[in-house]
């Protein structure tokens, strides 16, 4: 089973579409999945929403509440540590990646072609500015902090149950997820995709 976890932070606006695009009939998975919704201390309606929502929905879901915002680090760590997968997957609640990425994931972990899959942006159609400033910033992540990260950074990953037993062992879980999955080593494989625009809210 694929524990997909989902960190929520002012998104108020994009959870029906999420709600419809995580129960889509034709969406394929190689693997049957539940997703674990982390409201981490969002000041809209989020977690209202998601708790009157989520007993209705055909969907195998979790919910669970931070007292404050920690961040989404912390909100991903918290997410994984309740997943009960034996695959675990990492997906922005404002749709900017693809749920197709989600079958690429599963299938390449079941297959066992890796044993951690980073999503890598391609490319992204977000304002100007906004493209500017990230690629500054994973530039000068790449040169001082972790050589091996693609250029254009990573958002969302996929893994094995054996690799995030690994990562939750680390307290530094809650200030860089990514950098600790490129430093704890595991097989990796690297998918391309096109970050989409955000259709609703702001980042």
């Amino acid at each position: 089973m694929l524990s997909l976890v989902i960190p929520v932070y002012k998104n108020e606006a994009n959870l029906e579409r999420l709600f419809s695009a995580l129960q889509e009939p034709d969406r394929e998975l190689a693997e049957p999945m539940e997703v674990v919704f982390v409201v981490d201390g969002s000041p809209d309606r989020c977690l209202e929403i998601l708790s009157a929502r989520l007993p209705d929905l055909l969907l195998r879901s979790r919910l669970l509440s931070l007292s404050r915002n920690f961040g989404s680090f912390a909100a991903i760590g918290a997410g994984l540590q309740a997943g009960t997968g034996d695959y675990f997957a990492v997906l922005a609640a404002d749709l900017q990646e693809p749920m197709e990425l989600m079958h690429t994931f599963t299938t390449t972990l079941r297959n066992g072609e890796a044993d951690v899959v980073f999503g890598c942006r391609s490319g992204r159609s977000d304002p100007w500015l906004s493209t500017l400033i990230s690629n500054y910033f994973w530039d000068v992540y790449r040169t001082l902090v972790v050589r091996d990260m693609p250029k254009g950074g990573v958002d969302i990953f996929a893994c094995t149950r054996q690799v995030r037993d690994r990562l939750l062992e680390f307290p530094e879980a809650n200030t860089n997820l990514i950098a600790l999955l490129f430093w704890v080593g595991f097989r990796r494989k690297f998918v391309q995709y096109q970050r989409q625009a955000r259709q609703e809210g702001k980042s």
